[in-house]
């Protein structure tokens, strides 16, 4: 994001060299962690979780092993943080002004999150890990599910602010059974979440509200 100049920036020349040096300093390290992100993500998809190793993901990523302790202490958490942010830019629903619209889109991305995308792999890995360290299914549940929960109720939110729901509205009832016969479908049966799937829960969601 760009700011608007001040009288008290300095030079042409001292800017362009205060910016060098920033992102000299800083640059080389935002990317040197998203390389290690990213060859997590492939390293998980290609190998499976009990293949990945902090060593493979240095080799992959291109950094040393020290440059990644530096950040994280684990493979668990490396790909976790990997998940997070992957979530957080493609899991946070739109607001058209419309509620039909608002569920429709965010439950199709959720399905296609979830079911085509490497972050889906990655996050089915972590449950599975989840169920055998009660220490790391905590902390999944307090850094994901719950910021989760709370992003999959902001369509139902601002349509209670709009008026289209009553003020009255469990949304977290409501979200549960929105998002839990996907989730259901992803990890306990394997049956296809596709558009019409999701776009069905929406227009059960309507109909048991009257929304037009």
């Amino acid at each position: 994001m760009e700011r608007g100049r001040t009288a008290t920036e300095g030079s042409g020349a001292e800017r362009t060299a205060a910016r060098q040096h920033h992102g000299n300093r800083h640059g080389r390290s935002e990317r040197a962690r998203q390389a290690v992100l990213e060859a997590a993500d492939g390293l998980l998809v290609e190998k499976g979780f009990a293949g990945v190793t902090i060593e493979g993901i240095a080799s992959s990523a291109g950094v040393a092993k020290q440059t990644i302790y530096r950040w994280w202490s684990t493979k668990t958490d490396i790909l976790l943080d990997a998940f997070l942010q992957d979530a957080t830019e493609a899991l946070t629903p739109p607001d058209h002004g419309d509620l039909a619209a608002d569920l429709g889109a965010h439950l199709h991305q959720l399905a296609l999150f979830l079911t085509r995308s490497d972050a889906g792999t990655v996050f089915t890995a972590l449950l599975g890990h989840a169920q055998h360290d009660a220490a790391f299914a905590t902390v999944l549940r307090a850094r994901y599910l719950d910021e989760q929960r709370r992003r999959d109720r902001l369509p139902l939110d601002n349509a209670v602010r709009r008026g289209e729901l009553p003020p009255d509205l469990d949304t977290v009832a409501e979200v549960d059974q929105l998002v839990g016969p996907i989730y259901h479908r992803v990890l306990v049966t394997g049956d296809p979440v596709d558009r019409a799937f999701t776009d069905l829960l929406v227009d059960n969601f309507l109909r048991r509200h009257r929304v037009r």
